[in-house]
């Protein structure tokens, strides 16, 4: 049986997130973008909110509510500013929800519970200089001494990186492993001693408001206790993470793609050309419809792949088929929506031009638009498979073991 129905609790949710996007970050997106400025009570509103662990059990300090309702949250986020919805993005799906997938119940209590709560805000050390698509190129290692690991190197277009308290650092243990060699270490900033310092990076060409920047590892020592799953275990677990990441990814392109909508059929409506309003010109029409068919495309594969989260499934090609399509859908929404406006669309009069220069972004980080073809492909060719990742996300109100490693 299908049902596309919202639930009410989900109608709930979706109605208090629009309306708090609506009175305390639409008002104010304007200036940060501006200031290329991250407003960081933004994040303690949404603590204050309750969204900060919305798909965790209220055990680990979250709402109890599924993964499909955190998509949701995610849409509206991204209706008014990208920015809006990378950090809830970044603090949940990539940070948290790896660590309730792969931590020990210790864990989960020390380290998850803060940032279910919102009293901690998660972020994800992968990216580097030298290593993006391309994992196993990172430099960053950890060596083991005594019952510490030590960790040097850098990490570079981190979300959440200045305002980040908790974060999920990859390194080798074993570089010799190749990506086999590759280990995941919960970094906690207030424990991390002088080694650990993190830097903005300005002049970005998109998502002004938002937090990004890179991460210094001199010598940080952590304890063995802060080793997340297993040594070697990293490189699956980043692949997990990401599952996660590409999910809220997908759903925030939705709500990007349902602004240049609204705000392209408002304007339609309202400008006038050759004595009639340009939403009659079919040329028009064609740009509006297109944006209709990706918003709801879009919000179908996103609804699929989360569907699969809440029964405890694998994934991966789902979450990756709705990021791919989601992201360049709304990039060409953006697009579209700015030649509606005309020659405003080309001004920061109208959201529009905002709405471009963050659609770009999302196209490359969390596996480029090619990564993502290349993975399609080899599904449908059978070239790639899902192998079992040893542990699953667990699904919506599924038990988890406790002092499962």
């Amino acid at each position: 049986m299908i049902d596309f129905e919202l639930t009410d609790e989900q109608k709930l949710v979706v109605d208090t997130v629009r309306q708090f996007a609506a009175r305390e970050l639409a008002p104010i997106i304007e200036e940060l973008d501006r200031e290329h400025r991250w407003d960081p009570d933004t994040f303690k509103k949404y603590a204050e909110l309750g969204i900060t662990g919305l798909c965790f059990p209220e055990e680990y300090g979250g709402a109890g509510m599924d993964y499909i309702t955190y998509g949701l949250a995610c849409e509206e986020l991204d209706y008014v500013d990208t920015s809006f919805r990378t950090v809830l993005s970044v603090h949940t799906g990539l940070c948290a929800c790896g660590i309730y997938q792969w931590g020990t119940e210790e864990q989960r209590q020390r380290f998850l519970v803060p940032l279910a709560s919102g009293e901690k805000l998660g972020a994800f050390g992968l990216t580097e200089p030298d290593a993006g698509t391309d994992v196993a190129g990172m430099r960053t290692h950890a060596r083991r001494d005594g019952s510490d690991y030590v960790i040097t190197g850098n990490k570079l277009w981190i979300s959440c990186a200045s305002q980040g308290d908790t974060f999920l650092i990859f390194a080798y243990t074993d570089a010799s492993r190749k990506h086999r060699g590759i280990s995941a270490f919960i970094v906690n900033r207030d424990e991390a001693g002088p080694g650990f310092q993190t830097f903005p990076i300005k002049d970005k060409s998109g998502i002004w408001a938002g937090d990004c920047g890179g991460i210094n590892l001199d010598g940080v020592r952590v304890p063995k206790g802060n080793l997340l799953g297993e040594e070697g275990e990293g490189f699956k677990i980043a692949m997990s993470c990401l599952d996660n990441g590409r999910y809220s990814v997908a759903a925030g392109s939705a709500g990007c793609i349902r602004a240049c909508l609204d705000a392209s059929v408002k304007y339609a409506k309202e400008r006038k050309a050759f004595g009639k309003s340009i939403g009659e010109f079919q040329l028009v029409q064609q740009m509006i419809a297109k944006m209709v068919s990706g918003y709801e495309t879009t919000r179908l594969l996103y609804f699929k792949a989360g569907w699969l989260k809440n029964k405890g499934l694998r994934n991966t090609r789902e979450t990756s088929l709705a990021k791919w399509y989601g992201t360049v859908a709304a990039l060409e929404a953006a697009s579209d929506a700015v030649e509606v406006f005309g020659a405003y669309g080309f001004s920061d009069e109208y959201p529009v031009a905002r709405y471009l220069r963050n659609a770009k972004a999302p196209v490359i980080y969390e596996g480029t638009r090619q990564i993502h073809t290349v993975m399609q492909a080899e599904y449908a060719l059978g070239l790639r498979e899902d192998k079992p990742l040893g542990r699953m996300l667990p699904g919506f109100g599924e038990k988890v073991p406790v002092g499962q490693a």
